[in-house]
C-alpha cells in the first residue's frame, strides 16, 4: 500500500480505503484514508515550511528542484501509465497525451519559466510634494495552498496545480480524487525518494471523508485553495473559504457546445463530435456534450454522427486500438443512465446507444440524442458520460444564444468552411477556450480555465503561475 506524504514522510493511516479497477470492477488496491489530524498536520507542516525555510525565495534551489521531479516522473512513466490505465480507465493511446504524457511536460514547461520569470516589475518614477520616488512590484508566493483534485484526469490535474504553486514558491497539499488515490499517492513517493523538496514542501493525502476535505478549506493555516471538480463543490468551497477571506481559484463544470455552421463539412464534424465526446467516456469538463446544427441539415448531421460513432471501439483501456473505457464507477454509470431515460422521456429521440453494457467494469454505450430541447435537462446539467446532445437552430444568432445559454462558460467549438466567419462565431460564445475547425489549444503554455459558474482563474501558461503569486507593491524617494 502506498503512503501518504507529510511532512517529507511516507506514512501510514488508521484506516484504509479501497480503489477499483473501472474495467473489471475489482479491487486494484488500498489507499490510506487520511484522518482529520493528519490533515491538519498536513497543513501544519506546509505552513511551517513555507514561513521557516527559504523555499519561498530560493528560485535556484526551486528550479533544480523542479528538474528532479519531471526527472522522476520520466523515470517512471511507464509505471505511472499502467496505473492510470488500470485505476482511472484512460484508454492507453490517451496516457500518450492529456492523461499522463502531456501532464509531465507542464512540469518541464515550468521549470523552464521559471529561469527567466521576473519577480519584479518596475514602475516610473513619480513626483510628490516635489521628491521623486522610485515604485516597483514584487511578486511573492500566495503561500500554503491546498490542491484539491478530481478523478477523470488526476495527474493532469495534480501537476497543473502543483508544479506552478512550486515554481511560484508556495508549499502545498495536495488531496486525490476519492476514486482514483493511488495515482495520486504515486506522485507523492516521486516527490519523496527522487528529490530534494524539503519537508513539508509539499504534502499528499488521500481520503473520502468531508471532515478531511473540510480542514484543507477552513484551516487559517491555509492561504489559498485551488479546486477542479464539480460545481455545486465549488460554490461549497467559496462559502468556507469566505470565513478567512482565502484566495481562491476554481475550475468547475461545463456544458460545452460544439456549433455546426450552416457551410460546414458534415463528415469531418461528425468525426471531431464523436471523437470528442467518447473521449475519456465523456468524462471531461471541457468536453462539447452540445451539437448545435442548422435546423435545415439536421437530418444530414444526425445520420452522419449516427454513423460515427457506431465505429467508435469500446473495451478494455489496456489495448491500443480502445478508443472508449469505462466510467469511473457504478454510481456515474447509473446516473448517466438515468438521464438519458429521462430525456427520452421528455421528448428527446435516442438515435445511437442509450445503454448500460452487460459484462465486468462500467461501461456505457456511446448516446446520440435528437430532437434536444434547449431548456432541458440532458441540454443544461453536465453528464460526464458519452452523451451527445443535438440542437437544430436557424441562423447563427440563434446558435450564439444557445450556446450561451448555460450556466457554464468553460469551452466550445465552432465548425464552418471558412475560417474568418467561425472565428467571428467564436468570438461570441462566452466560454474561457474555443477550438475553431478543429484547433488544439490544450498545451501547457495555455491558460485554461471558465467563464460564469465553470470557474475563477486561469490554470496552465504564465496565468497558471501568477495565480499563485501576490504582488506587493514599494516605494521610495530618489537620492
Amino acid at each position: 500500500m502506498k503512503g501518504l506524504l507529510i511532512d517529507g514522510q511516507l506514512v501510514e493511516a488508521p484506516r484504509t480505503t479501497v480503489s477499483y479497477n473501472p474495467t473489471t470492477g475489482e479491487v486494484l488496491g488500498e489507499a490510506p484514508d487520511a484522518s482529520v489530524e493528519q490533515a491538519k498536520a498536513a497543513v501544519a507542516a506546509a505552513r511551517r515550511a513555507f514561513d521557516t525555510t527559504d523555499w519561498s525565495t530560493n528560485v535556484e534551489f526551486r528550479v533544480r528542484c523542479l528538474r528532479q521531479f519531471y526527472d522522476g516522473l520520466v523515470k517512471h512513466r511507464e509505471e505511472l501509465r499502467e496505473l492510470t490505465i488500470a485505476e482511472v480507465g484512460h484508454p492507453r493511446q490517451m496516457t500518450y497525451g492529456a492523461a499522463l504524457d502531456v501532464p509531465i511536460d507542464i512540469v518541464k514547461y515550468y521549470t523552464d519559466l521559471l529561469e527567466g520569470y521576473s519577480f519584479t516589475e518596475e514602475l516610473p518614477e513619480v513626483e510628490s510634494y516635489g521628491i521623486k520616488n522610485r515604485r516597483w512590484v514584487e511578486k511573492e508566493a500566495a503561500g500554503v495552498v491546498s490542491a484539491i483534485i478530481p478523478y477523470n484526469y488526476p495527474t493532469q490535474i495534480a501537476i497543473a496545480k502543483v508544479a506552478p504553486a512550486l515554481a511560484a514558491g508556495c508549499t502545498v497539499i495536495l488531496k486525490g480524487a476519492p476514486q482514483t488515490p493511488l495515482i495520486t499517492l504515486a506522485l507523492g513517493e516521486i516527490i519523496a525518494n527522487e528529490t530534494d523538496i524539503p519537508a513539508g514542501v509539499v504534502n499528499v493525502i488521500t481520503s473520502p471523508s468531508v471532515e478531511v476535505a473540510e480542514v484543507l478549506t477552513s484551516d487559517p493555516d491555509v492561504d489559498m485553495i485551488t479546486f477542479t471538480g464539480s460545481t455545486p463543490v465549488g460554490r461549497r468551497i467559496m462559502e468556507v473559504a469566505s470565513k478567512t477571506v482565502k484566495k481562491v481559484f476554481l475550475e468547475l463544470g461545463g456544458k460545452s457546445a460544439l456549433i455546426a455552421v450552416d457551410d460546414a463539412d458534415a463528415d469531418f464534424l461528425a468525426l471531431i463530435a464523436t471523437m470528442t465526446i467518447c473521449s475519456h467516456a465523456g468524462q471531461g469538463c471541457a468536453v462539447t456534450s452540445r451539437l448545435l446544427v442548422p435546423a435545415a441539415r439536421k437530418d444530414e448531421f444526425v445520420a452522419k454522427v449516427k454513423d460515427a460513432i457506431g465505429n467508435v471501439k469500446i473495451g478494455d483501456p489496456a489495448l491500443e486500438e480502445t478508443y472508449v473505457g469505462p466510467l469511473i464507477s457504478a454510481d456515474q454509470r447509473e446516473k448517466v443512465d438515468a438521464m438519458v431515460q429521462r430525456a427520452v422521456a421528455a421528448g428527446a429521440t435516442l438515435v445511437a446507444g442509450g445503454e448500460k453494457i452487460d459484462g465486468p467494469g462500467y461501461f456505457y454505450a456511446p448516446t446520440v440524442l435528437a430532437d434536444v430541447d434547449p431548456e432541458s435537462e440532458i441540454a443544461q446539467d453536465e453528464v460526464f458520460g458519452p452523451v451527445l446532445a443535438i440542437i437544430a437552430y436557424d441562423g447563427d444568432d440563434e446558435a450564439v444564444a444557445i450556446a450561451n445559454n448555460s450556466i457554464f462558460g468553460l469551452s466550445g467549438s465552432v465548425f464552418g468552411a471558412d475560417d474568418d466567419r467561425a472565428i467571428a462565431i467564436a468570438r461570441r460564445i462566452r466560454t474561457g477556450t474555443v477550438s475553431v475547425n478543429g484547433g488544439n489549444w490544450f498545451a501547457p503554455d495555455s491558460p485554461f480555465g471558465g467563464y460564469k459558474q465553470s470557474g475563477i482563474g486561469r490554470e496552465m501558461g504564465v496565468a497558471g503561475l501568477e495565480e499563485f503569486l501576490e504582488r506587493k507593491t514599494l516605494a521610495v524617494p530618489v537620492k
